[in-house]
């Protein structure tokens, strides 16, 4: 049609008294005013969502980089070997019975020589200024002494710790006011480290030991690490993953595929549907009367944790699984079938391959959830303060006392230190890192393994 001939044609005049489709009645319009009301809520909801997202996030990043940070006082120390070794004789036995006591004074007396040498104006003694340290900056020395015995009496450069206070100084986290009834800090001992400041003795950069170290005692906040509750969640995580995928995935085969449809695998498919909403704590009763009660297993290992949090995520992979045996075209088994593939193979040859993507996807997504739950560890004793090293093998890190990311979380928040406050903020940021890696992991293997028909 021309715009010649469309044109000359008649204009449509409406008939009294009937509706016209060129025209809105009133119905039509209230229903297109509701539909304008419904996506309006949509996108206020998705708005209000959004906002909140980024006021958690700011918060969470805010409030947990500084973990990431931390303040050191270089120093150098004159092992004396009249305080260390009297005998002379480098015997490890001797100097093993110099206690931490005996290595204060060498702090002390290194202060003494940096106020001297730079010529600080302070008044305070020097327990005062060795004050502004970690306490477990003699320890530090003692470890070292140890390990070397050959740098007796001679001078070692060290990088000490600043005591929790000194580190919330320098975060702001700490004022000359918030101190007017600290103990553990006084303005004097602030005046004298920013004198340090300026001449480079003092300074606040990245803490790799956040990421690597062990948790520490309420006297030195400073000091606390991730790395061994990561290490025991890794182990939990391998246990899961060991157990719960071969169960889950041949749970769902069977009961997809193979088993008869009738009552009692009805009663089992809703049973497994509540067990998947039942709450985590009571897993957590459950590992704590069998596992550890009835089996008498290690308190506080990770296996025991990896065994609960099996239970937990069973159902979540069973579900998924079977829904992903679901999504295949019933057509791929009657094909299998009609060139003569036995009921196996079509299942192992053809069903489970084009599902594969979906599987690996709900068992990532239950991996992400049992790595982040908390309740099911505290009634098994993975909360406890763990100091130890990294485990040497596999039995070890098995069968250990260790903690777990989101246990250690807890423990550091609850604790009266703000630095442990701070390091609970700098945790949650290391757990969700590893919770996105998890889901970015499982997005990638869905599309890179999956199939369309």
């Amino acid at each position: 049609m021309t715009d010649a001939t469309s044109s000359s044609m008649p204009a449509v005049t409406p008939v009294p008294g009937k509706s016209s489709l060129m025209t809105q009645d009133a119905r039509t319009r209230k229903r297109n005013a509701a539909e304008a009301r419904f996506k309006a809520y949509g996108i206020v909801a998705i708005a209000a969502g959004m906002l909140m997202l980024l006021i958690l996030v700011f918060n969470i990043i805010s409030r947990g980089t500084g973990a990431f940070q931390q303040t050191f006082v270089t120093m150098e120390v004159e092992l004396l070997e009249e305080k260390l070794d009297k005998n002379g004789n480098r015997d490890p036995a001797d100097l093993a019975k110099v206690s931490t006591f005996g290595y204060a004074p060498l702090l002390r007396t290194a202060f003494e020589a940096k106020v001297a040498e730079r010529g600080i104006a302070t008044e305070l003694e020097p327990k005062a200024m060795a004050g502004i340290l970690s306490a477990g900056a003699a320890a530090q020395l003692r470890d070292f002494v140890l390990a070397d015995p050959e740098r007796i009496g001679t001078t070692v450069e060290f990088e000490f710790l600043a005591s929790s206070r000194v580190d919330g100084y320098l975060k702001d986290r700490v004022s000359r006011d918030s101190i007017a009834n600290d103990k553990n800090i006084s303005a004097e001992q602030l005046d004298f480290v920013d004198q340090l400041i300026e001449l480079g003795v003092v300074e606040k950069r990245f803490n790799l030991a956040f990421i690597t170290g062990a948790d520490s005692s309420d006297a030195r906040p400073e000091a606390a690490g991730m790395g061994v509750s990561m290490m025991g969640s890794l182990f939990m995580m391998l246990v899961v993953l060991a157990l719960a995928l071969p169960i889950g995935v041949a749970a769902s085969i069977y009961l997809e595929e193979f088993a008869p449809k009738n009552w009692l695998t009805d009663i089992i498919e809703v049973n497994i549907s509540n067990l998947a909403a039942v709450p985590s704590i009571v897993f957590g009763i459950l590992g704590l009367a069998v596992f550890i009660n009835y089996m008498h297993l290690p308190t506080s290992a990770p296996l025991v944790g990896g065994l609960v949090l099996t239970l937990m995520t069973l159902p979540t992979i069973i579900i998924s699984t079977r829904a992903s045996l679901k999504a295949v075209p019933p057509s791929i088994r009657d094909a299998a079938l009609g060139v003569g593939a036995s009921k196996m193979q079509s299942v192992f040859h053809h069903v489970l391959p084009l599902a594969a993507p979906g599987i690996l996807t709900g068992t990532i997504i239950g991996l992400a959830q049992a790595l982040g739950e908390t309740a099911p560890l505290l009634l098994i004793g993975m909360v406890g303060f763990i100091a130890s090293n990294p485990p040497d093998s596999i039995a070890s890190g098995l069968l250990d006392p260790n903690s777990a990311m989101p246990a250690q979380i807890y423990e550091w928040a609850k604790r009266a230190d703000p630095a442990f406050y701070e390091r609970a903020w700098g945790g949650i940021i290391i757990l969700l890192l590893f919770l996105i890696t998890m889901n970015t992991i499982a997005v990638i293997l869905r599309r890179r393994f999956e199939r369309r028909w």
